[in-house]
């Protein structure tokens, strides 16, 4: 007993070579070689080693628990053979350990798996047209006869994803046993490379579940605990990942703290039910070149929010599932078919800690979102209430690297918003992210958080929707998407980027609005406007930005630049533009509102005072100019250009924001004046307020130096007007009826008197109360409190 190979009855303490049901163990004293394929194992535990020989072998088993080593290849040595694992399920509902039933289970030990396959992906070098059994691809080099690939779709449907096999091969021609379906597109188009992908799935080490599991959606999975490791390259997974079971994935490190020099690399995972690969509680492993195909849940996973210094490298992920059976139910968070809340919104690429590095990275035809940067306040799960968890903020870490990725083919490309809540539930508004030098200090120096290089093409819903402060967006190409680029609340730069309505890439017209039209359409709405910089609230802008093909036509509108459809929530001033460039694109677009496109339909209030800051008059052709949408209570004659096919207006002049009763500006009456109306040019514009987080308000734009009258909806004794993000002499005079005094502010004799004041003032004349407020300084200073009553409190 000690080292020999298996056929030899010598290896074994017994004298005998297991047979077919036997449950085998391997002592820590022995090395094993696998030279033959075995009968079917009923179990298999390695406490010594095992390696296979270099040969076409295959080993059955109900699952491997590795306490020592098992070795098919080396990494100076890959394999060469044929080498395929096959994980039955004749005993189910077993209990190894902690680590579940049907898997190869690292406690302790060391999997070394090396394939001969490294060239795992490559582009398209020129359009595949439906009905061809014929592509030329960027680079064959290594792929074989009777490969398995996959081309990515390069439309709005990620059902266009499509698996063949090969037949023929003459350099980078690549024939198929069967034509295509649909187009695939392969070319640089307009600036935005839209070449398709192309992964290979086949390996020569295979490990798969027996075909039981293509109906029982209990696959496979590989896991390590600690001190054990993975090392992982030129592997393909098939019919892995158990479906609705916690833990159990087709590669998964499971809290083993650092990891570094672990791998994953070159490898695939094609019809997973649970997820691809998942890093949890793990630190510095590397998840590099892999290729996913048809899988459930989010695919590359990063489970807690407590795993850093891990690099995800050059991976293409495509047909990113919810369900193995139905749709996705977006939103739905109390779905029992799902293994956590947010899988029926799955991600390809699910990003829980920002301090982790995504690099060069495809995600392709996933039903929902490509990349999904989702960070909770602090870590979750098994880090939830701990001690170390309560040490890590990723809400308020910066993040490590983000460049070189690429996102089409789903709903939403990059969703950097929506972070999970300690319940695994996620609030549709909110969790900012803000980096800070110090995260567990909010008074230390905040820091600008940069992502680069990335490109969303062919997306449904948004290109990009990111929330949170100091954010820098760079080199970012957009195109053929709904809305390119949006950012909620907090601040943002976008910044040397490309956004393109409209492409070469026709796709593959399927339903009749698209025939209608000629090409796919992103919106299940065919007259959806499409637009490609959406402003939203806060603070956000863009630099050095190209919108081209933003043309209307008979079917649809479109604009470069609009504002969120169509948005309740107070805007600013101070979002601008600078530096823009348009190609055959129509500047700006505000639509008239319609609740079928609408992200949010309540007030409105809003979209309703949409305005921007044109910096250097790149937008609207005069500098330091608001584009304001087309409303005469906004607008002077003299002073703005109205340009109807934008419905909105060049305007020189100063513009900032009045508010009422808002307790977050300032506010303190609890009285609910109801729908307050402003008045102003023969025009009406109501604001009805809404509200978030215990803060509510009703707030619109105002130009500065006019006159408006105001009313209310309800009658009530006090109401509190603030202004902001005005500048020290900047003044508007409100017309109050049915008010009597102002808390701010020296009485003016007349209203001449008033209008002359270069200071705070209120006159009454009979029922009427007059009004000059100036804006100060700041991002709010001016206020004033209204009363019936003849002195305000």
């Amino acid at each position: 007993m000690g080292s020999g190979n298996w056929s030899d009855p010598a290896t074994w303490p017994s004298g005998q070579v297991p047979s077919a049901g036997d449950q085998v163990i391997i002592e820590s004293n022995m090395r094993v070689v696998l030279d033959v394929s075995p009968p079917a194992l009923r179990s298999l535990t390695i406490d010594g080693t095992l390696s296979f020989a270099e040969a076409d072998l295959e080993l059955t088993t109900e699952w491997i628990l590795v306490h020592g080593e098992m070795h098919i290849g080396s990494e100076q040595n890959p394999f060469q053979h044929a080498a395929t694992v096959t994980l039955s399920d004749d005993f189910p509902d077993e209990s190894i350990g902690v680590m579940g039933d049907r898997g190869i289970m690292v406690m302790g030990g060391e999997l070394h798996l090396h394939g001969s396959r490294t060239h795992t992906w490559t582009k398209l070098s020129q359009t595949a047209n439906a009905g061809s059994s014929r592509i030329e691809v960027l680079n064959a080099d290594g792929w074989q006869l009777g490969d398995e690939v996959v081309l990515a779709s390069t439309d709005f449907a990620p059902e266009q994803t499509e698996k063949r096999v090969i037949s023929g091969i003459d350099g980078n021609s690549v024939e198929f046993s069967s034509p295509l379906n649909f187009m695939h597109f392969g070319e640089v188009t307009e600036g935005v490379d839209e070449r398709g992908e192309v992964g290979l799935l086949t390996r020569n080490i295979r490990i798969q579940a027996s075909a039981d599991a293509e109906s029982s959606y209990f696959g496979g999975h590989v896991a390590v605990m600690a001190p054990g490791g993975l090392y992982i390259s030129g592997v393909e997974f098939y019919r892995m990942g158990q479906h609705l079971k916690l833990g159990r994935y087709p590669v998964h490190w499971h809290v083993r703290g650092d990891a570094d020099g672990q791998y994953v690399k070159n490898s695939s995972v094609h019809h997973s039910f649970n997820r691809c690969v998942t890093v949890h509680g793990t630190q510095n492993v590397l998840v590099e070149n892999n290729v996913t195909y048809n899988t459930v849940g989010h695919c590359f996973f990063l489970e807690d929010g407590a795993e850093t210094g891990n690099s995800f490298i050059h991976n293409l992920g495509m047909r990113t599932k919810c369900h193995p059976t139905r749709s996705c139910q977006p939103f739905f968070q109390q779905a029992s078919d799902v293994l956590i809340p947010s899988d029926n919104n799955a991600a390809t690429f699910w990003i829980t800690n920002p301090d982790n590095i995504y690099r060069d990275n495809v995600a392709a035809g996933a039903e929902e979102i490509g990349f999904w940067i989702a960070l909770p306040e602090h870590p979750t799960g098994a880090f939830e209430g701990t001690e170390e968890g309560a040490a890590i903020w990723p809400r308020r870490t910066n993040i490590r690297e983000f460049s070189g990725n690429v996102a089409h083919s789903n709903y939403d490309g990059l969703m950097f918003d929506r972070g999970p809540n300690p319940d695994g539930t996620f609030d549709i508004p909110g969790n900012d992210h803000t980096a800070y030098e110090n995260p567990a200090d909010t008074n230390s120096a905040r820091l600008t958080t940069r992502l680069e290089n990335f490109t969303a093409y062919k997306n449904n819903n948004n290109g990009v929707w990111a929330r949170g402060s100091n954010h820098e967006f760079s080199d970012f190409k957009l195109a053929d998407n709904a809305i390119g680029f949006t950012h909620a609340s907090g601040s943002s730069l976008l910044i040397d980027s490309l956004i393109v309505g409209e492409s070469d890439n026709i796709g593959n017209p399927s339903r009749q609005a698209e025939r209608d039209y000629g090409r796919g359409l992103p919106h299940y709405r065919a007259d959806y406007p499409i637009h490609g910089y959406e402003y939203y609230d806060f603070t956000n802008g863009f630099s050095n930005v190209t919108f081209r093909n933003f043309q209307s036509n008979t079917t649809r509108d479109a604009g470069a630049i609009s504002y969120l459809f169509f948005s309740d929530f107070g805007i600013s001033t101070n979002n601008s533009a600078e530096a823009a460039v348009f190609d055959n694109a129509k500047p700006v677009f505000f639509p008239n509102m319609r609740s079928e496109w609408a992200l949010e339909d309540s007030g409105k209030d809003g979209y309703k005072g949409a305005i921007f800051h044109d910096k250097d008059g790149s937008v609207g052709g005069i500098a330091d100019a608001f584009i304001v949408i087309n409303n005469p209570v906004f607008l002077d004659a003299a002073a703005c250009t109205v340009y109807s096919e934008w419905n909105a207006a060049v305007c020189s002049g100063n513009y900032g924001r009045i508010g009422f009763n808002n307790n977050y500006f300032g506010g303190n009456s609890s009285e609910d004046p109801g729908l307050i109306t402003l008045s102003r040019n023969d025009a009406e514009l109501t604001v009805s307020g809404a509200s978030f987080g215990g803060l509510s308000g009703k707030e619109t734009t105002l130009r500065f130096g006019t006159e408006i009258t105001v009313t209310t909806e309800n009658t009530v004794n006090t109401l509190t007007i603030s202004l902001r993000e005005g500048s020290q002499n900047d003044w508007v005079i409100l017309q109050l009826p049915s008010f009597t005094s102002a808390s701010t502010g020296t009485e003016a004799a007349s209203l001449t008197a008033l209008r002359e004041s270069a200071s705070n003032a209120f006159y009454l004349d009979a029922d009427t109360l007059y009004v000059k407020l100036f804006a100060g300084n700041g991002f709010f200073s001016g206020s004033v409190n209204l009363c019936t009553a003849a002195t305000c409190n």
